[in-house]
Formats: structure tokens, sequence, C-alpha cells
């Protein structure tokens, strides 16, 4: 180990060997804590004289050598091949109190000096050792070190002291290596050396610039201040600490960072207090347990220390770069410090320090922390104080610690209302990360939920449990019949009828039940919802009793009011009080009402919550969300995405019935973009039974019979769309209107030339009505309807389509209802018109990768060899181009009036000014001007989701 800041110590040293060197003996004592570099010092100097001709004798004291007689000397002497007469014969007459070991040190067994030698014979031995050793320093300079001098046995102290009074006049330096705090050892040793004539030459801790030279040589280089700080900050600047920090760093990057403390400083720390008294290794535990609630009263109470003890070890653990005041320097130390202890001592301190800190009114998780490190539930305040700190826990976000203070209030709890409590509380914390965790102790109580003997929300937990892993739903149904009650408050009957309503939206149950009990659930409508007692769905609040009867409303009908409450209440829950089944169904309810932009907005915001917050099962199912929201816009790329990774966050048996939800979006993305064998591949993964009795077991066999449609497998496809149709028929329309299983069929039966069965799906999913029917469903309806219509029909139809698919946001469909109307303009032979509708269905496809026919089309249409004239569009104001656009689309003045909020006059008036400034005469002119003039279509005005131009 290189030495640093050690100039002026090495310096005392070099003086003392020249006065030893020139007969004036020499007595230096080196003081310093453990790692401070004391032994490093007296080496370096020990090398250098011994270099110049000098006799270098060394022995080390330890604590098993205290009962040892002249364990000192006889170290020193075998070092210099003198014999002890005396010593030996010692030896020779009782050999059972020294004996050598294979490798040659001495070890006396624990024995009773006196009763096996004479204290005259040691006595003898003591003056022939010391004459011996003088006798070595008539030839050349004799150097003595005794490392760690503190633990001297008593005779090789009298033999040292002995010898310090004869030394004066001969060369002879003695070096005793000690701790400065006489409390290490016990008074006698420092206060007997020092009353010698001596030099004192004290180690003290490397300073800020001391610790960044030495990182410095390290590294071959200089290191930032920041760093030498951050280690110095870590260390104490004992050096043992530094280089122990430097070896574990070196483990993670070849140049000094942020110190990594690992098994190297672990060890160094334990070396540091090994190298005191038994008394600073309890004080240092007491400190450790304790943390920031350690001071002079508390850890004396913990360790059994007196005060003053305390505050002397403290001091000494600071000087040797341990402790800062009370806290370790470094966790590391404290964890390494309570690891070397013995079980049942670490349960002993830990089980002290709780008790303490829970008199001392301490909060909830800190006492709890230490129950739980001493694994015992103190009673009888500790079973509360660990469900506090479980609640603590799970609100801060740590749900293993959570769950840790549950399971052990949870070992040794009888009472059954208890145990019911914490096995919910249990199950709800591990539902966070991961579902299936939840299982182990939800299924405890299922029966307690039909006999009743739950409380409401642990009650809903367990039903909820039940639904999400695909149960019995009917059996879920009977459960929320019995715990809805008129009488109950109105937190306990909003808890049964979200459950309730979750039930609807996973089975598509009809109806929705009343949370007072009463049967009417056959046309009972979303807006019917209570959610609690009257009036609740109409209040402002934003907490968990403002979600459900807003959610009602949304899918009853969607005003923008009735959106923006909906969206206030999202954006102010916390997630400890969120369902995450109603906020999913929230989100794809503002989705399917035209608002995908919206939808993706507040997901977004709450995947970022999520994803802070470490919740697992949030996470997932809000990024399969986000990943349907995506597909209903028509982004693919996005959709296909976002569902691989929902997927990827959990296992199939986390998911339960609501793997088919990221599953079937990721079949219905990679088969619109083509990629075949990837969405062939996904539908390998095997799905529980239950699935397919839900909601999302039909999205995923939506998305398979497209699949199949897709590689010419009609039949096939058919045959799954049936069974959606099954699913769904008797379903609540209203919470599932935004599914198109009906446009599904007619697609299906279009395909293998059932036209006339087609066209009856298709005209049956446009009369789909509702408060609010869905503007998608009814656009893809109406697209199907005009492929089995004449030419001149189709073009009206498509225009509708084109309405209902601009206002739903969904670019996809959108690109591929404006090929459908190049093909027919095409087909009449109305080739500008097509031109101009295929470039503005590329244009609405160039915004995602998206597969239509239009592409091909453009470029056969540019072959016409319509001449160009840049920069006449500025002729016309954005007003004219608006009308000019939408004319040229086929749409009539009345059509133009309606969807651009303007009168027929001012559209009448528009039209005039262009005709003038473009010189046509008639409106079928227009296409091939607006072509010449490189006129903005709609796709220039208008971004996909928007319902209608601004007005003119």
């Amino acid at each position: 180990m290189r030495l640093f800041e050690r100039s002026r110590e090495a310096n005392t040293l070099a003086k003392a060997f020249d006065a030893c060197s020139a007969g004036i003996g020499q007595f230096v004592i080196i003081t310093g804590g453990p790692g401070s570099g004391k032994s490093e010092l007296v080496h370096d100097t020990l090398k250098t004289v011994g270099e110049v001709g000098a006799t270098v004798l060394l022995a080390t004291a330890s604590p098993t050598q205290t009962k040892q007689p002249l364990s000192i000397f006889r170290q020193l002497l075998r070092d210099a091949e003198v014999s002890c007469v005396t010593l030996e014969q010692l030896t020779s007459t009782h050999p059972g109190w020294y004996q050598e070991d294979s490798g040659g040190t001495g070890v006396i067994e624990e024995q009773d000096w006196p009763n096996v030698g004479s204290e005259r014979a040691v006595a003898l031995a003591a003056e022939e050792a010391t004459a011996a050793l003088i006798e070595l320093s008539s030839e050349r300079p004799l150097i003595i070190a005794v490392d760690d001098a503190h633990l001297m046995d008593d005779d090789s102290l009298a033999a040292m002291l002995s010898l310090l009074h004869r030394i004066r006049k001969k060369r002879i330096l003695v070096l005793c290596v000690s701790w400065e705090q006489s409390g290490v050892r016990g008074p006698v040793v420092h206060r007997q050396l020092i009353r010698q004539p001596h030099e004192r030459v004290r180690i003290a801790p490397l300073t800020e610039d001391g610790v960044a030279a030495l990182l410095s040589r390290h590294a071959g280089r200089p290191v930032p201040r920041e760093t030498s700080d951050a280690y110095h900050r870590a260390s104490g600047g004992n050096p043992m600490l530094v280089h122990a920090l430097l070896d574990d760093s070196a483990r993670f990057g070849s140049e000094p960072g942020e110190p990594v403390a690992s098994s190297a400083y672990r060890q160094a720390v334990l070396t540091c207090l090994g190298g005191t008294s038994p008394a600073h290794t309890r004080i240092g535990a007491a400190i450790a347990v304790l943390g920031d609630f350690a001071s002079a009263r508390t850890v004396a109470l913990v360790s059994g220390d007196s005060p003053t003890t305390v505050l002397e070890t403290v001091s000494v653990l600071n000087s040797i770069g341990l402790l800062s005041d009370y806290g370790f320097r470094h966790p590391a130390a404290a964890e390494a410090v309570l690891s070397a202890l013995p079980e049942n001592d670490l349960a002993r301190v830990n089980t002290d320090a709780a008790q303490l800190l829970y008199q001392a009114g301490a909060p909830e998780r800190d006492v709890a922390a230490r129950l739980l490190a001493a694994d015992e539930v103190v009673q009888p305040w500790g079973p509360k104080v660990l469900r506090g700190a479980a609640d603590l826990a799970l609100g801060a976000d740590n749900v293993r610690e959570s769950m840790s203070y549950l399971r052990l209030a949870l070992r040794d709890r009888t009472d059954e209302h208890d145990r019911h409590r914490l096995l919910a509380a249990l199950g709800r914390a591990a539902w966070r990360v991961n579902p299936a965790a939840a299982e182990a102790s939800l299924a405890q109580l299922r029966r307690a939920v039909f006999d009743g003997c739950l409380d409401a929300d642990d009650a809903a937990t367990v039903l909820r449990y039940m639904l999400w892993q695909g149960e019995d739903a009917e059996q879920v149904a009977i459960a929320i019949e019995a715990l809805s009650s008129p009488v109950a408050s109105e937190r306990d009957n909003q808890s049964i009828a979200e459950v309730e309503f979750i039930r609807q939206w996973f089975y598509g149950v009809p109806g929705v039940r009343r949370p007072g009990g009463s049967d009417e659930s056959d046309g009972t409508r979303p807006d019917d919802f209570d959610g609690g007692p009257a009036g609740s769905g109409a209040g402002g609040g934003t907490g968990l009793a403002g979600l459900s009867p807003k959610l009602a409303q949304l899918i009853a009908g969607a005003s923008d009011e009735v959106v923006a409450s909906v969206v206030q209440s999202l954006q102010g829950l916390q997630l400890d009080r969120m369902k995450p089944e109603l906020v999913a169904m929230s989100l794809l309810a503002i989705a399917h009402t035209d608002r995908g932009g919206t939808a993706a907005e507040v997901c977004e915001t709450l995947l970022a919550y999520a994803a802070r917050r470490k919740a697992t099962t949030w996470h997932a199912l809000l990024t399969a969300v986000r990943a349907e929201i995506a597909l209903l816009q028509g982004d693919l790329e996005t959709a296909d995405a976002k569902s691989a990774e929902a997927l990827d966050m959990m296992h199939t048996r986390g998911w339960g019935v609501l793997i088919g939800l990221p599953l079937g979006t990721a079949v219905f993305a990679n088969t619109a973009l083509g990629r075949h064998d990837r969405a062939a591949e996904l539908l390998e993964r095997e799905l529980p039974d239950a699935v397919f009795l839900t909601v999302f077991g039909v999205q995923y066999l939506r998305a398979r019979g497209h699949h199949y449609l897709a590689t010419d497998r009609a039949f096939a496809g058919l045959s799954d769309f049936e069974t959606c149709g099954r699913l769904l028929r008797d379903a609540n329309a209203e919470l599932h209107k935004g599914i198109p299983w009906r446009a599904d069929l007619a697609e299906a039966n279009l395909r293998i030339g059932r036209t006339k069965t087609a066209r009856e799906w298709a005209e049956a999913q446009v009369e789909v009505g509702g408060s609010r029917p869905s503007s998608r469903a009814r656009g893809v309806a109406l697209r199907l309807l005009a492929q089995m219509s004449r030419p001149n029909v189709r073009t009206s139809l498509l225009h509708e389509a084109i309405d209902l698919l601009r206002a739903s946001g969904d670019r996809r469909e959108l690109a591929v209802a404006f090929s459908d109307l190049s093909a027919t303009h095409y087909e009449l032979g109305d080739y500008a018109r097509a031109r101009l509708v295929a470039r503005h269905a590329a244009q609405v496809a160039a915004t995602g990768p998206v597969e239509t026919t239009v592409g091909s089309r453009l470029v056969a249409l540019e072959h016409l060899g319509l001449p160009e004239e840049p920069g006449a569009a500025m002729l016309l104001t954005d007003a004219e181009c608006r009308v000019a656009g939408l004319a040229a689309l086929g749409y009539s003045n009345r059509e133009i009036s309606r969807r651009i909020h303007v009168t027929m006059s001012t559209v009448e008036q528009h039209l005039t000014r262009v005709y003038r400034k473009l010189k046509v005469a008639s409106r079928a002119d227009l296409p091939s001007k607006m072509l010449e003039h490189r006129i903005p279509t709609l796709s220039d005005h208008f971004a996909p989701g928007e319902t209608a131009a601004p007005a003119v």
C-alpha cells in the first residue's frame, strides 16, 4: 500500500533511526486506528533501515496470546535466530505451555501459567531474552517493532519495560504500534509505556487531498474532485477502506468512478471493527440497527453498555472512518456489521430496538422493520404496527416490503376476522405486481365471501380476482346480489357495484344490476347505474366514487362534458385506490367515442405514473389498452409494439382472462401489416378456456378470424365470427357496441360468395343503434355495403363511410375507404377524380403502414399526363380550397354545407368564385383542375379523427 500524507511521520522515524545509529536508544509509539496505515508506515521504515544494514526484528501481539508468557520476546528471538536457554528449558520441562505448529508460529494452549511454571523462571527467561537482544545491537543498529502492542501479554510488557530502561546508550530503536485510546486493552498497557521517554507518531485519516492523490495514483491520471470527495465520504479517509472501495469498483469498471461498496469493503469494515474490543462490536451493531434513531442514550439501552462507553466507542469508530457522528458512513458498513452477528444476537438487538422505538413513538415502518429483521411479533402491539407499516409501504410502492410485514403479522394470528383482513391485504399487494401471486392469499377467502364473513372491500377484492382468473361468473353474480344492500354504507355499495360493472364488461352479460339488490338485469341501461346513492353519478369528485357512475354515463351517451368529467376522474385517481379494470374500460370507452387522441394522451399519462410507481399489473394492462387504442386509430406499428411489450410484462397466468386483450391486438396488428407468420406464431399460445367466455376472447377470435381471411381461409374465419356473434348477441349492446362483429360476418360471407347474406349482416351493422352508434363500426359496414352496390350508388355510401371513419380516427380504414372510392371513380371513367382521391388515400396511408391498393393505382393514374402549374393554388383562399376539395371529391352542396357547418348560400358563393378563378365551367371539371393547379386536398386540412372542417 503506497503511503500518502505520511511524510512528517516518516521523517520522525528517520530521525529516530539516525539517533539510534549514533548510539542513543530511541522509543517511538505509533498510534492510529485499524486500517489507518500504521503497520504500512512501520514496514516501509523497516525495509529502509534493513537496506542500510540494521538488524530488524518484528513481533505481533494478538488477543489469543494475552495469556502466553513472553510471546512477544519468543517471536523476536526466533526472528533473530538467537537461543534463549531458560525459554528452552521451560519448553522442555513444561511442553504443554508452548508448542510449534506446522507453520512455525508459537501457540500456547489456554492454561493458567502459574499452575505450570515458575514466576522466577519466567523472570530469568525475560532477563536472558533482554540481554540477548542488547547483545545483538553491539554489532549493528537493532530495530525492534511490535505491532498491536496494546495486546501484549503481561510478561512481555514487563520484559519490554526492562529493555527500554537499558537502551538509552545503545543502538536500539523500539517501535510500538498501538491504539491511542486506553480503553481498548486497559489503562495498564499504555500508562506504563507512555511513562517511558518516547516520541509519539499519531496516524490521522487521510484528508480529501490525500484521498484524491491516492485515487489519482491508482488511476494513473487526475480524478474529478467529486469522485475523490465521494470516496472520502464513504471511508472517512481510512486508507484500508479506500483501497477496499477501489477493489470493489474495479469489478464494475477499470477507472475510479462513484464508489461501489461490495465484498471487499464489507470485509475491510469487519477487519477494522475486529481490531477493537467486543464492546465496540456490540455498540456498532446497536448503531446499525437503530439507524437514524441512534444516540448515546438509545445505543446504550440496546447494547447494554454505559453511556460513557458508548461515547468513547463512537469517538473511536468515528476516528477510523466507520462512523460519521452516530451513523455509518456507508449502508454497506452497517450491513456488514449486522451480517457478522450470530443469529440469536441479531434477533435480540432488533427486538430490543423495536421495543425502544415503539415506546418512543417512532413511525410504524421503522418499528416494523426491526420486527421483521428479528422475525418476531412482539405482543400485543406488534400485529397492529405491522399492518399499519404494510399499508404505508404499499402506498410508497414498496410491495415486497408490504407483503413481508403482512406475512409476519399473519404467522401467529388465530382470530379469523383478523386473518381474513390480512389475507385480503396480502392479496391486494401481490396483485399489484403479479396477479398470479395473489392466488395463494385470495384463494383462501373464496368460502368466506359466500359465507358473508368479509368486509365489502375485501369481498370485492376476492370477487374481482375470481373474474380476472375466469372463475364461475354466475357464482360471482350470486355473491354480488347477496352482498348488495340498501342499508349498506355508500362505500360498501360502491365497491360491490363496481365489481358488477367489471363482471358485465368481462362477460358481456345483459343489463347492469343496481346495488340495492333488485333484479333489473334485463333491459337495464348503463345510465341507470347508480354506483351509490342517488346523485352520486353526477358528482364532480375525482375520487374513487366519481369514476364508475361517470363511466356509465360515458357508455350511455358520450357528450363532451361527460368525457371531460371521466378524464378528470382518471387524472385525479390514486393508484392504491384505483381498480385497473374500470380505468381500462374508461379509456377504451373514450376511444370508441371517436376521441382516440384523448384516450391515448390520458393513457400515456397513467402509464408513466404506473411505471414510476413500479406497479407491474397496472403497467401491463395500461400498455395493452394503449395498444388497442393505437389499433383503433390505425396506428399498426404502435399497436404491435405496445401489445408485445404488454405480453412480455406478465406471464399468461398473471393475465388471466385479460390475456385476450393484448394477444388479440397483436394478432390484428400483425395481420394488417402483412406479417402473417408472426400472427400465426402468436395464435399458437395456449390460453385458459375461460378466456373464450369473455369479451377478451371475442376480441381474440375476431383477430384470429381476420388472420384466416387474410391467409385465404375464409370458412375458418367465418366460423370464428359466428362464435363471436353467439357470445355477443345477447350481451349488453351499450357496453360492446364498438365491436363490429356483424361487419366481420358480412366480410367473411362476401369472401366466400354469399353476397345476399353479407349484405344482410352489413345492413344489420349499419342499423345498430344505441344512444351513440360507433362511428368506426358503422363506417366499416358502409364500406362493405359499397362493395356490394352498383358504382353510382357506391360513391354515396363511401362518402358517408369516409366521414364516419374520419370521425373515428382510424387511419387504416379511412385509407382503405378512399382507395375503394378511387377505384369506383376509375371504374366510372372519371380518371381525374380517381387520381385526386387516390392521392388523398396515399396521403392518409403515409401516416402509418397501411396495406391498400392505392399505391399501385396512383402510379397508373400518374401516366394520364395531366399538366400541372405550380403556384396556382395561391389563387384560392383556404375556405375556397375546402369547398373546392369537397366538391371535387363528389360531395353535393348540401353535404358540404352540413359537413363544414355553413349555409348553402355560402357554399354556392365559394364555388362561384372557385369556378371563375380556375376557369372551369362546371363542377365536373373541378377534379382535373385541382390536380392541374395542385390545390390542397382534404388531407392537407384535416388530421384523422376530426369530425368536421373549421367554419368557413
